[in-house]
């Protein structure tokens, strides 16, 4: 007789893209870590989903945390951010949110990153520590900068401040 061992799917948490032009070129932002978790780690941002969050107000309030901004334009990415964990025996799923800043919004790095950059695509692809974050990123690079987002990706922000979801 054969037991079936089914490996759990985790979805606890959310990933964020931020896109923004940089002398008129499309940049998308990469942080570095700086915390016991991939320490080191050139990545997007990242971040779990806390007790009455919707994963949209998650990536909203991951993105204010990580980097101080309270983003305007928010879409949901419509992919996921995916990896297999051998120490918890189980795929962490997260859906993928992507943000368009603008001109006035600057970051301001919390303790969690060292650094940050605006990239390139193509730049951000190569450096991006995690195998899986070039396609995530190529992804977004594809649906959200080379053609218009679809609209009804887009989730509505309006009257919607941190700490008011």
């Amino acid at each position: 007789m054969s037991e079936t061992t089914e490996l759990p799917i985790r979805r606890s948490g959310i990933a964020a893209v931020l896109v923004k032009k940089v002398d008129g070129e499309d940049r998308v932002l990469l942080l570095k870590r700086a915390s016991r978790t991939l320490n080191g780690a050139w990545c997007y941002i990242g971040g779990g989903i806390e007790p009455g969050e919707k994963a949209w107000q998650a990536a909203k309030r991951e993105i204010w945390e990580e980097t101080g901004i309270d983003i305007r334009t928010l879409y949901t990415g419509n992919t996921f951010d995916q990896f297999y964990s051998p120490a918890t025996n189980d795929i962490y799923m997260a859906p993928v949110f992507v943000g368009f800043l603008e001109d006035d919004q600057d970051v301001m790095l919390n303790r969690e990153h060292s650094e940050f950059e605006w990239l390139r695509f193509p730049d951000a692809m190569e450096r991006a520590t995690l195998p899986g974050n070039d396609v995530v990123l190529a992804f977004v690079e594809k649906h959200f900068v080379k053609k218009a987002p679809v609209e009804w990706l887009r989730i509505e922000l309006a009257g919607q401040v941190m700490g008011d979801y």
